[in-house]
């Protein structure tokens, strides 16, 4: 029997835990950077509509050190930790107020969880994290993440939230992820250099001739390209999760993918039966940490994801 790329995005109707990621280039006026208030606003009635749905919903925000930069009066990107961090402790404040008077009035609880590395890589932080965000969900609370970068440094830093979605993704065995950014997707070359760049809608293994086609380093806004989604991709899809990778400049464009349009870029989940998270991670990211403090984690139970 022939399975067309229909066939699986008709599956996605029936997703329960979906964790969606928004880049900085999704929240913010390209003109001006500022916050797009009415974006927002969609994003967070199409959260909300989901959770009424009775779906269980994450969300992985950037846009803490460009909110940050911008009130601080940045006009480029922080070039130093310290600058950096500064901007992300403002920005963070004033980004999650927003979200959580947003999402209260559609009658919704929101929480925030910061990350970093070390939340993963040992072994309490990893059980404590995945039993939170269980017993946020168990509630009826939307979680939205972001990394910790008020705090994090070179040897603890995730360094992107597509890795950092997907790794969310993985923790609370969510079955589908939702990358938004300002792309449609993955192409065969750069549509914007290339007229006869191809689309690809369906993506069944990522092996390294994909990674030949990630090319550019994202907007000035963002902190990856099409590289750090192929990565994020790897980590859901051996986790057991599908990703879509979706242009978020309408947020709409979530309820197009859940019900089965063929909206951006899809990479479907092939769980692997020996799922270690650290196994994706590199070894000089946990420089530091003390191997006797790194577990080794498989995820061969189910109860998770249901």
């Amino acid at each position: 029997m022939l399975i067309t790329n229909q066939f699986f995005r008709n599956q996605l109707k029936d997703k329960h835990r979906i964790v969606v990621k928004v880049g900085s280039s999704s929240l913010v006026h390209k003109e001006t950077g500022e916050l797009d208030l009415l974006g927002l606003e969609h994003l967070v009635r199409v959260l909300a509509d989901l959770r009424n749905q009775g779906k269980d919903v994450i969300l992985v925000s950037s846009g803490a050190v460009g909110v940050g930069r911008k009130a601080l009066g940045f006009d480029h990107k922080p070039e130093t930790i310290a600058e950096k961090q500064a901007c992300a402790s403002v920005g963070q404040a004033q980004l999650i107020t927003i979200y959580q008077k947003l999402f209260s009035e559609y009658n919704q609880i929101a929480s925030q969880v910061l990350m970093t590395k070390h939340t993963i890589v040992r072994e309490k932080s990893y059980i404590n994290a995945r039993n939170t965000f269980g017993e946020l969900i168990r509630m009826g609370v939307i979680p939205i993440v972001n990394e910790n970068d008020t705090v994090s440094t070179d040897e603890i830093e995730i360094g992107d939230n597509d890795t950092l979605s997907a790794v969310v993704a993985a923790i609370t065995g969510a079955d589908l992820l939702i990358i938004l950014s300002d792309i449609d997707g993955l192409y065969t070359d750069d549509p914007a250099k290339n007229k006869d760049a191809t689309f690809i809608e369906c993506v069944t293994s990522i092996d390294d001739s994909l990674y030949e086609l990630a090319k550019g380093a994202g907007s000035d806004l963002g902190t990856g390209g099409m590289k750090t989604k192929i990565d994020a991709a790897r980590i859901a899809n051996d986790s057991g999760c599908d990703m879509i990778v979706a242009n978020g400049s309408d947020f709409h464009i979530i309820g197009d993918i859940l019900g089965g349009q063929e909206r951006g870029t899809l990479f479907l989940a092939h769980k692997s039966s020996n799922f270690n998270i650290l196994d994706y991670i590199e070894p000089e990211t946990i420089k530091g940490v003390g191997r006797e403090n790194v577990q080794d984690f498989r995820q061969s139970d189910e109860g998770d994801r249901k």
